[in-house]
């Protein structure tokens, strides 16, 4: 900052005259101390003899056209944590953090005077009046007062922490009772969710029982809220899935993916009530298959309510018209994950898992299931978790239930989206399912047509069409073959098979009736063993095919229908069939067996009598005791033929034992 001034430079500052020339009466008036100019004619005056507020709107124009300069300060001394004062001075609002700044500025412009070569004490008392301040305060800034420090022995780039305010806000407790404070809490934070003025009326009346000291009711709010987190209050007063929600979801990018690479799929239920073909009046729910990539609906199909057939359909109509996909996403509902469907996927989590199970669709098809997380809340229920599923996305505010259910030709009957939203023509008026079906497939075409999706790949540019139509393109699909239709196309039971080699169902039969059964060649081996039988429910008289557990096809198998009790035509045919199956089964024995079985016989060879084993233990013979009155008479030829036995079983075992 320079230290002379022209006339023309002091002209119009505070206290001084707005024309040249009257400045420079006041300067010979005052005296000010004068020098001529280097350049130019005329005289240029000394800051230090200026006016002191001259002075400060000079340093304040200086300061104000250059960056500030760092006064030859100490730095700060290493017992100080300046970056505690940071963090503190971080933590304010911006409107004490500008306060500081502004202090500091006003620091800044004491420091330049004095640098300038006016007295220290003088530039506190020009800067302080020019600022409306007192310069007690300058000086309290400076040097610090009552232990709090001051900016002399700091470095400036510290001076707004140190001279940022101190109030922190409301420190004074009121004073409340420990078991009063916890009975309020116990109160409040339940998922009762009481109001808080009902909780204080309970409180009184135990701390009148009890003589607790109790403040008011917004202190006791106060204060739960400075010392219970918001997470915790959530938690406890409205549930974890309330409380899951204030942790941000986490996002994933599909940049990765192809066109039919990953779909997902799910039920909604529409708000519009319908006529169905047997005259009953109901709410339609529709299954939905949504590729996540382009976020296009690529089949549906509708029912009264949401189950296998109508997944198994669905999906067949996706297969048929695009392709067989790599991945699907679904939840864990009994319908979606369905043995059917899923059987064989781990982490199924619905349905016990056994080693019998049959293998589901999507396993067979080689397509990878996962499913969506489930959250188990206090009461120890798993609720699945929807924004897993871009799908639900859909069915959102503004979504199908919007381009669906609120179609001019369904006027009258749409019902509401709840019980509290229900429209004043509730229920006036049911739609055909004919109708409906129509407006369905026409809404959902519409929305895969809209232009400028806000979606990852459709950057507000593409519709959903257009998205999944490009990635298409040049995507690899996989294409079904006949054999795999007949996995969707067909429904599925697992049975037994019988010990004479039939397997019957219960697709069709009524309560009490006997079952449809089915028989076939390829079913005998596999008698006791479970297959899996795969049918048209529209044709349960026609043959069935049998598929074992692992998906592999095994065969078809006739039905074989009840009769008559004197239906003797049908009986013959029995008979006739039973009889060619007879006469194959012998035709069949004699191409296996090649020899008969005398002539077996004369190959086995012949055999030799084993040799008696020799016992190494002999019984010495004891003659018998003469009976009571009498004597046992011995031959002498038995005595001789019993010495010679002693003596030869002597000598065998002495030569064995040597």
């Amino acid at each position: 900052m320079k230290e002379w001034y022209s006339a023309g430079e002091l002209a119009g500052l505070p206290c001084l005259p707005s024309t040249d020339r009257r400045v420079r009466s006041a300067a010979q008036r005052e005296r000010w101390q004068a020098r001529k100019r280097e350049q130019g004619k005329g005289l240029e005056y000394h800051l230090a003899s200026l006016p002191p507020a001259a002075q400060a709107a000079l340093l304040k124009r200086h300061a104000a056209s250059q960056p500030a300069a760092a006064a030859p300060r100490a730095p700060a001394a290493p017992s100080v944590d300046v970056e505690s004062w940071g963090n503190v001075f971080a933590r304010k609002p911006e409107t004490q953090k500008q306060a500081a700044r502004d202090r500091a500025l006003i620091l800044d412009q004491v420091v330049r005077l004095a640098d300038a070569g006016q007295r220290f004490t003088d530039a506190l008392d020009i800067v302080a009046r020019a600022n409306g301040l007192k310069p007690a305060t300058l000086r309290n800034w400076w040097y610090g007062k009552n232990g709090k420090p001051g900016c002399k022995d700091y470095h400036r780039q510290y001076w707004a922490y140190i001279l940022a305010s101190a109030h922190v806000g409301r420190t004074h407790k009121a004073d409340c009772s420990p078991a009063a404070w916890e009975f309020f809490k116990a109160d409040y934070l339940r998922l009762e969710r009481p109001a808080a003025e009902a909780c204080y009326e309970r409180l009184k009346a135990a701390a009148t029982a009890h003589n607790w000291t109790v403040p008011s009711v917004r202190t006791l709010l106060r204060r739960l809220k400075k010392e219970v987190p918001p997470a915790v209050i959530v938690l406890a007063r409205e549930g974890e899935l309330a409380m899951q929600k204030l942790y941000p979801a986490q996002q994933r990018s599909v940049r990765a993916l192809k066109a039919l690479e990953w779909i997902n799929g799910d039920g909604y239920q529409h708000n519009v009530f319908v006529r169905w073909p047997d005259g009953s009046i109901a709410r339609p729910k529709t299954w939905v298959w949504q590729d996540v990539y382009s976020r296009k609906i690529l089949a549906w199909r509708t029912d009264l309510t949401e189950h296998t057939d109508v997944i198994r359909l669905s999906f067949g109509d996706l297969v048929e018209t695009y392709g067989l996909p790599e991945h699907i996403t679904i939840d864990n509902t009994r319908a979606a994950a369905n043995k059917w469907m899923t059987g064989g996927t781990p982490y199924r989590n619905r349905y016990k898992v056994q080693a019998e199970d049959i293998r589901g669709l999507w396993p067979l098809l080689g397509i990878e299931v996962h499913w969506t997380s489930l959250t188990k809340t206090a009461g120890g229920k798993n609720v699945g978790h929807g924004q897993a599923k871009p799908v639900e996305r859909a069915f959102g505010w503004g979504g199908l239930g919007e381009y669906v259910d609120k179609r001019l030709e369904f006027a009258g009957a749409w019902c509401g989206n709840s019980s509290q939203d229900k429209p004043e023509n509730y229920a006036s008026s049911a739609v055909g399912l004919e109708v409906f079906l129509a407006g369905l497939a026409d809404s959902i075409n519409a929305w895969n047509a809209r232009l400028g999706r806000d979606t990852e790949v459709c950057a507000r540019r593409l519709s959903f069409d257009q998205a999944f139509a490009e990635s298409y393109a040049t995507a690899l699909i996989r294409r079904p073959t006949a054999e795999q239709r007949r996995l969707w196309l067909l429904p599925a039971e697992a049975r037994r098979v019988q010990r004479d080699g039939s397997v019957t169902l219960d697709a069709g039969s009524a309560p009490g009736a006997p079952r449809n059964r089915y028989w076939g060649e390829c079913l005998t081996p596999l008698i006791g063993h479970k297959v899996v039988i795969r049918f048209d429910p529209e044709r349960l008289h026609d043959a069935v095919e049998v598929f074992g557990l692992d998906g592999r096809h095994i065969g078809s198998a006739d039905c074989h229908a009840p009769v008559g009790y004197g239906d003797t035509q049908a009986g013959r045919e029995h008979t006739r069939a039973r009889t060619q199956f007879k006469r194959a089964q012998r035709d069949q024995l004699k191409a296996q067996i090649k020899i008969d079985t005398l002539e077996a016989a004369k190959l086995l060879p012949g055999s030799e009598p084993a040799e008696p084993p020799e016992s190494r233990l002999a019984r010495v013979f004891h003659p018998p005791k003469a009976a009571a009155g009498g004597d046992i008479e011995i031959s002498p030829q038995e005595q001789e033929e019993f010495a010679a036995n002693f003596a030869a079983n002597v000598v065998r075992l002495a030569s064995r034992e040597d």
